[in-house]
């Protein structure tokens, strides 16, 4: 697990920018450093060593040193093809996985390499004989990778921050995305809120030679091939075979490896199937004199299995105190109150550990947002009530005041693309309209990801929503937030369950196997809830979903932390972007009980975001608020 960056050079670029660079994402490599410059570019890499400790230093050479490899991540299955490489003629002077990538890009080339690799990764090879920079991001998105190209200028790097050490980088927002950040809580495409700033897409690699980029699509998550024939019993034996063999695969390293473990269901079937390979220790995190805690329910359930367990807590002041340092840790604003959670489970678990796994993914892969179950009853909807008869009754319906049934009978004049709760995740356009100040900035956010329920418009609405938030949610606020919170405090977090051969299944399911009913009652996650109530005990693979709850609803109402949102609520950065009236608003609206948490922390994270990385727009001293993590200083 690492971090590097790089640069095409340009005159008048010192040569020590590399360095300073690479400085920037310390905190993703602090065991060892490196450096390649030539005439044409430079490439710095920060190094978190887990796997052939004495030899796995990069940048890392192939043939005549003319390939130079940088990469972060795990490649899982790096001894299978060390061993096809080395039957096709090529020689290796490591062990690490690292090597597999610059010799299979040598004997292979980028596509045949892409198509063979199971792991997270972002990488990038320079292959000085064709004059290329080759760069490419893991199936799923694990590993960021971002890129900065003026048009003039390009550079690439495993954090946007490592960015702003370039004299070259023009530091400029975004301004034309804010609607789209205020609908999603992030953005959903490769575009950033910092200008001529891009993410290297899911399943994605580029091609930049000659002064030009070219983007190439090499893996994308499909439903083409669902088996309707699947039962929820065959399903779930396939799932145990699937999951028992990727966190083995996910446990391969030279140094320890823990887990992280909630209550529920997914993380604690990964920590199990763990336990099965070798002894191991897990944490937990709960909340100081809290009802949201859920450390009796792990600590109980990791003695069951007679693991260890350390048990974690927080309180209001971590929390607030944190999110200065999140909103740079994060490089881009994400308003998921679990992220500073997962920063102290994370720094928790690095006394103790380098390496853990978590439990991301199944709900996205097999089914378990309660929202999919809403998708039934508009489907019922829309086959017994006419479409010209559901438009006239939506029509009518938006006139009237508020009534029972009113926000359904809207929707459900709506195709699925623009009803989908996702797309309004926060702030819908209304909402939108009355809170930015320019109101010009507002956009038809709708719009903005139609494509994606476009490219699996032939399926039923359970598999379209789930399509969309593999291709979105998953890596953009879960992924996003679990790699960013990890790697502040250099632990690396790997991920089981988003795996391409737990998701080649999981594209195979029919609905039937991943939603069912029973007496009426709805199960997400059947085949799956199945398959981890056959090695862990019923009451935990039955457990509803809880997500990673927090009392930061409560906390807004507390005078200590709504007396900071209230401030930054009337900064100028505040004044510059939004209605504050429309703001006090909303405070005022959550204290009478009307819950608008998410919309508070939206707002919130995005102003300490913006005054953390835009200091010299603003009068507000955030940027003096980021402590950064050991490894950092």
């Amino acid at each position: 697990m690492c971090g590097f960056c790089g640069y095409v050079n340009k005159n008048g670029i010192p040569k020590q920018t590399i360095n300073e660079m690479a400085n920037k994402i310390k905190h993703r490599g602090p065991d060892d450093d490196g450096y390649f410059q030539d005439e044409n570019i430079s490439m710095g890499f920060r190094r978190l060593s887990i796997i052939d400790l004495a030899h796995g230093a990069q940048p890392m050479f192939g043939d005549h040193e003319t390939s130079v490899l940088t990469f972060n991540g795990e490649i899982y299955n790096y001894q299978e093809l060390q061993q096809e490489l080395i039957s096709d003629g090529q020689t290796f002077n490591t062990d690490c996985d690292s090597e597999v990538l610059v010799r299979g890009y040598e004997a292979w080339g980028p596509d045949k390499l892409l198509s063979k690799v199971r792991g997270m990764f972002a990488f990038v090879i320079y292959d000085e004989k064709q004059n290329q920079i080759f760069g490419a991001r893991d199936h799923f998105g694990i590993k960021p990778l971002y890129y900065y190209d003026d048009g003039n200028n390009f550079m690439w790097a495993s954090e946007a921050k490592a960015f702003l050490a370039n004299p070259n980088f023009k530091k400029e927002f975004n301004e034309a995305l804010l609607a789209i950040h205020l609908s999603f809580e992030f953005i959903p495409s490769a575009e950033t809120l910092f200008k001529n700033v891009y993410k290297v897409m899911p399943g994605e690699y580029f091609i930049y030679k000659d002064g030009h980029k070219e983007l190439h699509r090499y893996y994308q998550f499909n439903y083409d091939h669902i088996d309707h024939s699947q039962t929820i019993d065959g399903a779930a034996d396939e799932i145990k075979k699937l999951v028992a063999e990727s966190v083995k695969a996910h446990m391969i390293a030279d140094v320890p490896v823990g887990s992280f473990l909630s209550s529920g269901v997914d993380s604690s079937y990964v920590f199990n199937e763990a336990a099965k390979v070798k002894p191991i220790h897990s944490f937990s995190l709960g909340f100081n004199n809290s009802k949201f805690s859920e450390l009796s329910w792990s600590t109980k359930f990791a003695k069951e299995i007679n693991q260890e367990n350390t048990p974690l807590t927080i309180d209001g002041d971590d929390y607030f105190n944190l999110l200065p340092t999140m909103m740079y840790y994060m490089d881009e604003p994400l308003s998921n109150p679990s992220a500073p959670q997962l920063f102290f489970l994370s720094r928790g678990a690095r006394k103790d550990v380098p390496v853990t796994l978590s439990g991301e993914g199944a709900d996205e892969f097999f089914g378990g947002y309660n929202t999919y179950l809403e998708a039934f009853t508009f489907e019922r909807y829309q086959k017994i009530v006419p479409s010209v008869i559901r438009r006239a009754l939506g029509k009518a319906a938006s006139i009237f005041p508020r009534f029972h049934g009113r926000r359904f009978l809207i929707r459900g004049a709506e195709p699925l693309w623009r009803r989908y709760y996702r797309v309004n995740y926060v702030f819908d356009e209304v909402d939108r309209q009355k809170v930015l100040k320019n109101p010009a900035l507002n956009r038809d956010t709708a719009k903005y990801t139609k494509h994606l329920f476009d490219a699996v418009a032939d399926q039923d609405e359970v598999t379209q929503e789930q399509y969309f938030d593999i291709n979105t949610w998953l890596p953009f606020d879960i992924l996003q937030k679990a790699d960013r919170m990890s790697m502040a405090n250099s632990l690396e977090v790997r991920t089981p369950l988003v795996d391409k051969e737990v998701a080649g299944f999981a594209s195979t399911m029919p609905t039937k196997t991943r939603i069912t009913f029973e007496n009426k009652q709805p199960i997400t996650k059947a085949a799956f809830r199945k398959a981890a109530a056959s090695q862990v005990p019923k009451v935990v693979a039955d457990k509803e979903k809880l997500g990673f709850p927090s009392p930061i609803a409560q906390w807004i109402n507390d005078p200590k932390y709504h007396e900071r949102i209230v401030t930054a609520f009337h900064s100028d950065i505040a004044e510059k972007f939004f209605n504050v009236d429309q703001l006090d608003y909303i405070l005022e609206q959550h204290a009478h009980g009307k819950s608008s948490m998410q919309k508070i922390f939206t707002i919130y994270t995005f102003i300490l975001w913006y005054g953390v990385y835009f200091p010299e727009a603003t009068n507000t001293k955030y940027a003096d608020e980021v402590v950064l993590t050991p490894t950092d200083l």
